[in-house]
This record gives C-alpha cells, structure tokens and sequence, in this order.
C-alpha cells in the first residue's frame, strides 16, 4: 500500500540557514509548486549583518537578533502567496536550520506566541520583548573555550564527552554556549523560561508553541547521549542548573508535533488539519534531501571540504561529529571536516595557470594516475585531523625512514605532476582519515559530490579512482537542506497515517516511490584504481604523519 493519493496535498519545507530563509511547496508527486527566499543582508537591511550574522565587539564573537528570523518568515509567507501558492493544501510543515544556534524565550514570549493575533505580522508581536537575549550566539561564534574545557574536566576527560554526546566539546556548540550565557548574564538564563534550537524554532512558530529539539539535531549540543537519544544528565549538570526544564524531552525526527495555530489559519489559510513535523540541522536535513543509501558517502567540495557518511554504530571521534541520523533513526550519521580544501585547489590554479581552471584540468588530465609516483600533502593552514601543518613533497625514490623524509622534494618538474599531486594527496587523505576512523570501504560505495567543485570532472575522475568507488552529482541547483525538511514533512506524516496492521515503508524507499532520484553518475573508477591507490595510502599515511610530528 502506498501513500493516500489525494492530489491536491502539498507538503511545505522551510532551510533557515546563515544568510537565508528558504521555503519550498511541494506537490503530491514531491514536484516543486513553489519557492521563496529572503536574503538577510538585503531583505532585512536594517539588521546590519554580513553573510547573515553580526560580529560581536570581542574576537571571534558572532550573534543574530532572533527577531531577524522572525521577520523573514513574515516576508517569506507573503512572497509565496504573491506567487499565487495556495497554502490550504499544506498536509505537513517541516524546517531545515543552521546547527548549533539557540534561542531564549520569555514567559511573555511563548505566551505570545500561544495567543498570535492573525490580523498583525509575527514580528510585531514575537518582538524583542520574546526573548531574554537579543543578541543570540550562532555556529560562527567561537568564544566559548572556557566552557569547554569546564564541561570536558567535569565529565572525565575528552574521550568520554565523545562516547556520550558522538564529539568533543566544541565552541560553537550549543552546550557551551549556554553554559556561557548562564555564566556572564545570569539573570537572562533564569528569566529563559525555555531554550529553543534554529531548527525548534522554525517548528514552534506554527504550532504556536515552543516544540521540542529533535534528537538528530540535538546531537549538535554535546549535551544529548546518543546511545540513548535522550539528554546526559551528567552534561546537563555541568552545563547549567534546572536545563532540562528549559529543553523539555528531546523527540524522534519524525514526530508530528500537532496541528498549525490558528493564526495561519486565519492570516494564510492553512488547513485547520495540517501537521507541524519536528524540524531538524541543516546537515541532517541535507542528507535527509540526497535520497542516498546506507553505503554512500558524500562529499561536499567547499571552502572546507566534508565528508557524511551513514554507520549502524556509533564510532568514537576525536575530531569530527556523530549524530543520531534523521531518518533511519536507529543508525548514526558522521561528519569529517577538512580545512586544507577549495582555497588550496585555487591558490594552485592561480600559481600554475594563472587561474584558469579549463587548463588546471588539462594538466590534471594529461599526468599519469599515481603521478609517477610522485605525491604531496598541502596542509597551507592547520588541518583538522592529523593537526599539522606545511607542505611535504615525494618522489617515487623517497625512502620513509631517511632523513630527507621530513624535508622532501622542494618542488616537481613540473605543473602537470604539482596538480596532480594536490588533488590526489587531498583524496588520500579524505580516503586515509576516514578509514583510519574505522569507516569501511567496499564494493557497495558509492560517492555523491556535491559544492562547487563538483562540476569539475577532472576532479571528480580523481575521487573515483582515489576511493575506487563510482561517483554521483545531483541535478544543478538541488538544495538537499531545503528539499529535506519538505520531504521528511511528507514522511513524517505518511508514518502517523499508516495503518497499524501495516508495516511502513522506509523513508528512502517511500520518498523515491514519489519522486525519482536526482543523481547522475558522472564517473567511474579505472579497473587499475585500487592497485595504484592502495600502496599510495601506506605511502601517504607516512608523509602526514612526519608533517604531524616533525622532530620524530
């Protein structure tokens, strides 16, 4: 049995990320019917932020006035209806946002919002006075070392913070963030009668009430026990006292949380019937969006290139991220970041080229996979994992153990083979960390890329090869995020509708009976791949380790 088929059912996704608000309707074929955004630097100008935040006064400090996002959603409503969107078909209502940010409500705030008048906008009502911090910390502030090191020493170290919450405390954080405001504006903390994520947020506007954090982006607060999907009292404790009131009992992903308020009923339309799904973090709404399997992996080419990836178990990390995965919500999701990425590729572009990217690939092209033998690791600013730092250069004659280990080739011969050495040595070492953090490779992987970097075929080539794996892209202009947050709003309420006699469909498996996959394999790796790679990962694995420790 499939889904009920009523045709004129549209389901409605909402991806707050940094510098936007989007919203897209979606038909009971999963086609878009329609699509807005509001850009903060633009649309809200009289917020004053640069790429959708503020700066603070101290270094690394970065926050958003909540009313911001309050506003957009106003603007972005209206610009659906001017688009003649008709929103009394909206069956389910589910958002995507930026990880890690939190919002402090008032008493008088969530007693607005319980009681909105349809005939006002929303900011006119869930103003300034609905929240006890105006100036609300996002993922890009970084000024909560102290409390890291704090909520580390008081669970017993690092590794144990690991095992409980899936990462170690990070500064962006939500947990450390609310440990700070608990300690510089105590007074704010206890008037916060509850603390919302992004995500929460976007949920809580049309229920008109504030909704519970889902697990999956709770995951993003090393505050959660993963294992248990429900909060650390131990990081609780330590964070800030009476937290749990103000968080309320995290909830499974595809919970309906109720039925729209009233007010958008009345101010839009809406259907009186229609679902608020819980809202979740913009990377796992993204790869709730990429319809991939349990046996791919994708990676994102940016500023920072990323590396997510679906596992049964948790893993312990040091360094990178397990979250409780977003649909499959007994499995795990992981997330590798990897600083040394698209700024790396440039600046060799623009040293070789001069930057043109057309003859970067043609020299990419024209060298030999394994590169004679030649490789290199670029690690221009501090990397992540291993943390180290330079440039290291080999040739094929380059014996591990000697002295001349640690110094290398000043450079190669040429253009051609510095190219190449660059793009392999950056997929060795996305390859090498990721096995090396006991992710398995096989004949099952498949890899999607997305980021800019992914209309590069050349590169793409190299990644087949490197990961001896075929290698998807999606449909240009696919915004996983956004499709996500609609899609798991379509799930969400296909799972509370299904009969109980009836065994449900899985999320992937129900979505592509709507929708087709939109992934083009674009490349697939020589037959020779892993023959040449296999001895060039040992191979590589040495070189960083000599940059990571340079004196042994």
């Amino acid at each position: 049995m499939g889904p009920p088929k009523q045709l004129k059912r549209t389901f409605l996704g909402f991806d707050l990320s940094t510098q936007k608000l989007k919203a897209v309707l979606l038909g009971s074929s999963l086609e878009v019917v329609a699509a807005a955004e509001v850009k903060f630097d633009t649309d809200l100008p009289e917020f004053r932020t640069t790429g959708g935040a503020n700066a603070g006064p101290n270094k690394n400090e970065y926050f958003v006035q909540p009313v911001m996002w309050v506003k957009a959603m106003d603007i972005v409503l209206d610009r659906l209806v001017m688009q003649q969107a008709d929103l009394s078909t909206v069956a389910a209502i589910s958002g995507s946002g930026q990880q890690h940010g939190s919002l402090y409500w008032s008493k008088h705030g969530i007693n607005t919002l319980q009681n909105l008048d349809s005939e006002k906008f929303l900011h006119g009502q869930i103003d300034d006075s609905a929240f006890v911090v105006n100036r609300t910390p996002i993922w890009m502030d970084a000024t909560t070392t102290k409390q890291c090191l704090e909520m580390e020493m008081a669970v017993g170290g690092k590794l144990n913070m690991v095992e409980l919450t899936g990462s170690k405390c990070y500064e962006r954080f939500t947990g450390p963030q609310i440990r700070k405001i608990y300690q510089q504006r105590c007074h704010a903390y206890e008037e916060a009668n509850r603390i919302s994520l992004v995500s929460s947020f976007i949920s809580s506007l049309f229920l008109g009430s504030v909704a519970p954090i889902d697990f999956s982006d709770g995951s993003g607060m090393n505050l959660l026990d993963i294992r248990k999907k429900n909060w650390s009292k131990d990081c609780l404790n330590v964070c800030a006292p009476d937290l749990d009131k103000r968080l309320d009992i995290p909830v499974s992903p595809n919970t309906i949380l109720g039925n729209v308020s009233p007010y958008f009923v009345e101010r839009f339309s809406f259907s009186p019937d229609c679902k608020v799904a819980a809202s979740t973090g913009d990377n796992p709404s993204a790869l709730s969006g990429m319809l991939v399997g349990s046996s791919w992996l994708t990676i994102s080419l940016g500023t920072s290139d990323t590396l997510m990836m679906s596992f049964k178990e948790p893993l312990n990390w040091e360094e990178g991220h397990v979250l409780c995965h977003p649909t499959e919500t007994e499995e795990f999701m992981g997330l590798l970041c990897f600083r040394n990425a698209s700024l790396v590729r440039e600046e060799m572009n623009k040293k070789t080229t001069g930057g043109n990217w057309d003859k970067f690939n043609e020299y990419l092209d024209s060298t030999p996979r394994g590169n004679f033998g030649n490789m290199a690791v670029h690690f221009n600013d501090m990397e992540i994992i291993p943390k180290a730092q330079g440039i290291l250069r080999w040739n094929k004659e380059m014996d591990p153990s000697s002295l001349e280990a640690a110094r290398g080739v000043i450079k190669f011969s040429s253009p051609q083979i510095e190219i190449r050495a660059l793009v392999e040595g950056q997929m060795l070492h996305h390859r090498a960390v990721a096995e090396d953090l006991g992710y398995q490779f096989g004949p099952e992987t498949q890899i999607l890329v997305t980021g800019g970097a992914s209309v590069n075929k050349s590169i793409l080539q190299t990644i087949a090869d490197v990961f001896n794996a075929p290698v998807h892209i999606q449909d240009e202009g696919y915004e996983a995020a956004l499709l996500g947050a609609a899609y798991r709003a379509a799930y969400t309420l296909y799972l509370h509708e299904v009969g109980e006699e009836e065994t449900p469909l899985c999320y992937r498996d129900y979505i592509l009976s709507l929708t087709s996959n939109k992934l083009n394999l674009v490349c697939e790796p020589h037959k020779d791949s892993e023959e040449i790679y296999a001895p060039m990962l040992l191979r590589y694995r040495e070189m960083a380790r000599i940059l990571s420790h340079p004196h042994t």
